[in-house]
């Protein structure tokens, strides 16, 4: 059975083979709702092999065809065996994914992906759906960011590892920028740096163009002495000095881009909209993000362009609220929380990574910024149009006490039943374009529910 699924996209033909060949080109292809991670990437799309986990421990297997390569015009990728553990993927018999690129003109490439498998194609729709979506949107942030005078540089990233980090470093490298990740253990090739966070090496940004720091604890969990200690301590002091050591690197980042939380405005703030200019809230986490913002103070005092992504409720099936959430309301038991009137500032995953981008190269964004959709919303609506997405009933309120018992009373109080309203004042005005400015257009995307285009 041949599976055929097409569209054209707004770039050369050569634009687009080199946005496959380069790294993270999986990291954005590879739907977030399917029960798949990259083990590793093919070296090459020549003759290389590409590794996906599956649940168990188990292993898909991609091994690149040298005799169907064919730059920029195709590449075909066939399922092969490594292992034990990749055996049980053979159960789809066969599988072989020809990647085709054909000129439209100059400025567009249609591209098709022509799969022979006996897999259903409607178990596989909404796969194609997405990542040619995904192709389309990333040529296209990085084709406005060139029309602007940008071009790629070298972009050192703490935290590469974590969710942001994974997702943001396969952007930019798919993009042509050269990322290197900052890491806590030996470096391994010239895309690795050994960073310590209490005593960063003084040549840690030699060469480095812009950094954006990404580390710190989790703040999700209960929110106990010990939990609290490790939310601040992984942000206040590791900041502060990777911040000097950006100061002090004399052909060192002209950009120093930090993430933040829009938890500075405080937990409980109503219907009051809260731009970059409101005044900060009360609450463990306004303080912390508080003193974090300040950390940056030594890239900034010595003439470092310093930006604070103040990030809303990111939605991704991968990590956060999202990923618990799914599963409760895929099952029929999903509900609003306490009154569902409070305010909930999101943003789209693939959104964030464009306000980092753009935090990058746009030298009028400097100072705070708010990284939220266009359009806030209460809990109330969010349960209605998430369990309307998955088609499934949402009548069960989730009482008080719920969610006191997995934080903490404190816990619920700044992270579960948080209600703030944040505009996003200067992208606004900067003129910046959302890829999904709505909540169901970004649960859609992000749960594999997209609805065809013309």
């Amino acid at each position: 059975m041949s599976i055929e699924y097409s569209s054209v996209v707004e770039a050369s033909r050569e634009e687009v083979f080199d946005w496959h060949a380069r790294p993270g080109a999986i990291h954005r292809l590879l739907p977030p709702w399917q029960p798949m991670s990259v083990v590793s990437e093919a070296r090459s799309l020549a003759d290389g092999r590409a590794v996906l986990g599956l649940p168990g421990g188990l292993r898909w297997v991609a091994d690149h065809q040298p005799d169907a390569y064919d730059p920029p015009s195709r590449f075909v990728d066939a399922l092969g065996h490594n292992g034990l553990m990749s055996r049980p993927a053979g159960l789809v018999r066969s599988w072989r994914h020809e990647h085709r690129f054909e000129q439209v003109d100059a400025h567009r490439t249609r591209v098709t992906d022509l799969v022979d498998t006996p897999v259903p194609e409607k178990l596989l729709l909404q796969t194609f759906r997405y990542r040619h979506r995904q192709l389309a949107e990333d040529l296209a942030s990085h084709r406005w960011s060139h029309e602007q005078g940008v071009r790629p540089v070298t972009v050192a990233i703490s935290g590469a590892s974590g969710l942001i980090g994974t997702a943001l470093a396969a952007f930019l490298s798919t993009g042509g920028y050269r990322v290197i990740r900052l890491v806590r253990h030996a470096a391994h090739g010239d895309d690795e740096r050994r960073w310590d966070p209490d005593s960063p090496a003084p040549d840690l940004f030699e060469g480095v163009d812009a950094v954006v720091h990404l580390a710190g604890a989790s703040i999700a969990g209960r929110f106990t002495d010990s939990h609290m200690a490790a939310i601040r301590d992984s942000r206040l002091e590791p900041t502060r000095r990777l911040a000097e050591c950006a100061a002090a690197t004399a052909n060192g980042p002209a950009t120093f881009v930090c993430a933040s939380a829009v938890g500075l405005y405080g937990y409980d703030r109503g219907d009051e909209p809260l731009d970059e200019s409101s005044s900060r809230g009360t609450g463990f986490l306004a303080d912390v993000v508080a003193d974090w913002e300040d950390a940056t103070a030594p890239a900034a005092n010595a003439g470092i362009r310093v930006v604070n992504v103040r990030t809303g409720v990111v939605q991704t099936p991968r990590g956060g609220t999202l990923q618990l959430m799914r599963p409760l309301f895929a099952a029929g038991l999903g509900g609003r929380l306490g009154s569902g009137r409070q305010w909930l500032s999101w943003i789209d995953l693939d959104d964030l990574l464009d306000v980092y981008h753009r935090a990058l190269y746009d030298p009028e964004l400097s100072g705070a910024v708010n990284a939220v959709a266009p359009e806030p919303v209460r809990n109330k609506e969010y349960t209605r149009i998430l369990a309307g997405i998955l088609h499934r009933p949402a009548l069960l309120p989730v009482p008080g006490f719920g969610p006191k018992l997995l934080l903490g009373e404190q816990g619920a109080r700044e992270l579960a039943t948080a209600d703030q309203y944040v505009v996003p004042r200067r992208l606004l005005d900067a003129g910046h374009t959302y890829r999904r400015g709505s909540l169901e257009e970004s649960l859609r995307h992000q749960l594999g529910h997209l609805v065809a285009t013309s």
